[in-house]
């Protein structure tokens, strides 16, 4: 029997989805984190479940020749990264068990997977970060929350983050200071400044600054101005306003302070506009390998008509325009709607018609007014797609479909309930979107041999 507070010396057998190692005690699984497979390791029982325990790495007695130390000081300290003790090449061979891991184990299937698309630079990559905002005004804290709490780990920098991101983490500290912005207190659900959202964009320089408050801040009109003088490559200052006691980051109210409404990226030769809540790929070096594995499988299945489904700020869809007769964008969100019009005309691509609404119902009056894809692209949120949607598509015998997923599990999932309903998983290629983390972007494409 596993006991709390006793160690034991166990060998890691493999690591489950989110990059912890998995051990087992007289055949008790044990998960233990910052271990890679093969390791043995002294470790201590931190809790004990029904069906599992959780551990802390006590010390290494056999290391991996994969491991290396983690180029960040704060790394086992932050939740932000899962794998910066593993050598970059060997983090690509792992995330390409765990997506063989889903595949099998969630959806019973085993597809061909190719191997990871890494990066020349698997560092300073990101172009967004949500930085929580914590202590008081005399000490802030400002960085990224401990692994599975909300306590704030204080940082100066991110290793990850656009190197801009560094100089507001310390300019707005001392801002807060200066200025005496009430910081929010989660627990007491008081205070005024809860989080400071940063955009960059890598193309142009420019960068988007969104403080989160729960109210209109007293000295707003100073604060601005010391934001202006303190960060030259700023082009556009949000305030959104979240009262609610809640753990989602942003409120419904966005109210430009400063500038531009939009800051401008770039995929490929495509400029693209986004505004506070567009949803835009967080690493726009290796968005355009994505995006070119989805031309690939149109191109292969020479595909006129696509639909292109949750599709955000329209990146897909005009990276894929110019390989294709039209495309028909669905959309719920209206601000991401009206920003992927905008772009569209930036870009001179006018084969898109972009249409706000849910695709379940929209996708079935398309098909009724006799416009039928020979594609579609699907690349919705961490949740997969609404089984609405799936069942849609398997009715209406759409003959192939793309699936961009974040998110493996859910990705086994869906493609799981299509295989079942007579598609055929043809490729899965798995791109490295998000290094140092246990997090992995798949393409997979899929063909309905049922129907054919």
């Amino acid at each position: 029997m596993v006991k709390k507070s006793q160690e034991y010396i166990v060998k890691i057998d493999t690591l489950n989805h989110q990059a912890q190692g998995i051990a087992r005690i007289d055949g008790f699984v044990v998960f233990v984190d910052n271990v890679l497979i093969d390791e043995v390791v002294k470790i201590k029982i931190e809790e004990v479940k029904k069906e599992y325990a959780k551990a802390n790495l006590i010390e290494i007695l056999e290391k991996s020749p994969y491991r290396k130390e983690p180029e960040c000081p704060y790394y086992y300290l932050c939740g932000g990264c899962h794998l910066m003790h593993a050598k970059y090449q060997h983090q690509l061979k792992l995330k390409k068990l765990l997506v063989e891991d889903a595949f099998r184990r969630i959806g019973k299937l085993s597809p061909r997977i190719n191997d990871v698309i890494g990066m020349e630079n698997p560092f300073r990559y990101r172009n967004k970060t949500a930085l929580p905002v914590g202590g008081d005004y005399k000490k802030p804290q400002i960085g990224f929350y401990r692994k599975m709490t909300h306590d704030i780990v204080d940082i100066d920098y991110c290793l990850i983050q656009h190197e801009f991101c560094d100089d507001v983490i310390k300019g707005m500290k001392d801002l807060i200071q200066k200025h005496k912005i009430e910081v929010y207190d989660e627990k007491k659900h008081k205070g005024v400044l809860r989080h400071i959202v940063v955009r960059n964009s890598f193309a142009f320089d420019e960068m988007m600054i969104i403080l989160v408050c729960t109210k209109v801040p007293e000295n707003l009109e100073t604060i601005k101005k010391d934001i202006l003088n303190n960060f030259s490559k700023i082009k556009s200052l949000y305030l959104n306003l979240n009262p609610k006691r809640t753990n989602v980051i942003l409120g419904d109210e966005d109210i430009l302070i400063w500038g531009s409404s939009t800051i401008k990226d770039r995929i490929g030769n495509l400029t693209f506009e986004i505004s506070p809540k567009s949803f835009f790929q967080v690493n726009s070096m290796q968005t355009e390998v994505l995006y070119s594995q989805v031309v690939k499988y149109l191109r292969n299945i020479d595909a006129e008509i696509v639909f292109d489904v949750y599709s955000g700020i329209g990146t897909i869809s005009m990276f894929i325009a110019p390989f294709c007769k039209k495309v028909y964008t669905i959309e719920i969100v209206e601000d991401a709607v009206e920003d992927a019009k905008k772009s569209s005309k930036n870009n001179g691509i006018s084969n898109i018609e972009f249409i706000c609404g849910r695709a379940e119902i929209e996708i079935p009056k398309l098909l009724k007014n006799g416009i039928i894809p020979q594609a579609v692209i699907l690349d919705p949120p961490r949740s997969g797609c609404e089984k609405e949607l799936l069942e849609s598509l398997i009715e209406h015998k759409i003959p192939n479909i793309i699936y961009v997923s974040c998110n493996p599990s859910t990705l086994a999932r869906d493609s799981s309930i299509l295989f079942s309903n007579g598609y055929e998983i043809l490729e899965v290629q798995p791109v490295d979107m998000f290094p140092q983390t246990f997090h992995v972007e798949c393409v997979v494409l899929m063909t309905n041999v049922k129907n054919k």
